[in-house]
């Protein structure tokens, strides 16, 4: 696709919403049913008493916001549920803003909607317009994924929590507790100097190299710093090419990991190393441990991964 989200002029300030109106007397209840208007793992129906909570998210981890009409513009409603699949599929690093102008006219009217649908990205409580068409679901997942990763280049790489069974954040909530050891190293990353966060992660690992939280937030600092300034397509159409470059393969298991395809990114490297022998064989289980370490060694994709990487070696 040919969208350049971020060249784009006309974001939005959403700080006026910071104070939302009073639904009118006998105003339909959001779509979904579910407490503070969540309707998904990942995504969530916006109304005007719910929106700020979900839009300051946005100062953490992007939010997507799609606005679609199933009576003006059916096909936006399609669009809506193919992204609630992404939403799940990138499990947290975007949260699904849904805004009906059917059921929220108001809503609509205040966020300075042109024309359904559209779909916005939300960074730091501002709004850019990402489309304003509902492209087929490939799309809509090669565009999030160049969004995610660009905005992973500057520093936004937090994950949204999930909402199922959860309500909304409201204003003033008490925030996580981050443990100040990782201050230094996460003040980086929000000021998009990554080779900062390198430093300070490395700092860490080699005071203590039990470490595991460190060690992770190092092995995703990398991933991010061996991602900068790269250009997707051609990345992937030289891993397409050369099925045994080590440095093609690791380059698009990186990108496959800030897309979000966390499984395809170990699926691939399990490959090369199961092709592979001596040093490049090496060289492509050194990078796996490491994508193991960002994932986590505790999660059951990574337990998998590892199956996967024995029954290569062994």
């Amino acid at each position: 696709m040919s969208q350049q989200p971020f060249s784009r002029p006309g974001a939005v300030d959403l700080s006026a919403l910071k104070r939302p109106a009073q639904p009118a007397p006998g105003a339909a209840p959001a779509p979904g049913g579910a407490p503070g208007g969540a309707s998904g793992t990942y995504s969530v129906d916006l109304d005007e008493q719910n929106i700020q909570g979900h839009l300051e998210s946005s100062m953490n981890a992007p939010v997507l916001m799609a606005v679609y009409s199933p009576t003006q513009a059916p096909d936006s409603a399609r669009m809506v549920q193919d992204l609630e699949t992404l939403a799940d599929e990138f499990e947290g690093r975007f949260l699904l803003g849904k805004v009906d102008v059917d059921r929220a006219p108001q809503l609509a009217q205040a966020l300075q909607i042109p024309s359904v649908p559209l779909v916005a990205l939300v960074v730091q409580g501002r709004m850019m317009p990402l489309l304003q068409e509902a492209p087929p679901l490939e799309d809509l997942r090669a565009l999030i994924t160049q969004v995610l990763q660009q905005m992973a280049t500057q520093g936004v790489s937090g994950r949204h929590q999930p909402l199922t069974g959860a309500a909304a954040p409201e204003e003033g909530e008490e925030q996580e507790y981050v443990d100040p050891r990782y201050a230094p190293a996460e003040s980086a990353l929000e000021a998009g100097d990554i080779d900062g966060a390198v430093a300070e992660y490395q700092k860490l690992v080699d005071a203590n190299p039990a470490d595991a939280e460190a060690a992770g937030g190092l092995a995703m600092a990398k991933v991010l710093q061996r991602t900068q300034g790269v250009d997707l397509n051609a990345a992937r159409a030289a891993a397409a090419e050369r099925r045994d470059d080590v440095a093609a393969q690791t380059l698009a298991a990186d990108l496959d990991m800030l897309g979000g395809h966390v499984d395809d990114a170990f699926a691939r490297l399990i490959d090369l190393v199961r092709r592979t022998s001596g040093d490049e064989r090496d060289q492509a289980r050194q990078h796996l441990l490491g994508l193991f370490a960002a994932v986590g060694n505790d999660d059951p994709r990574v337990l998998k991964g590892r199956q996967g990487l024995a029954s290569a070696l062994f």
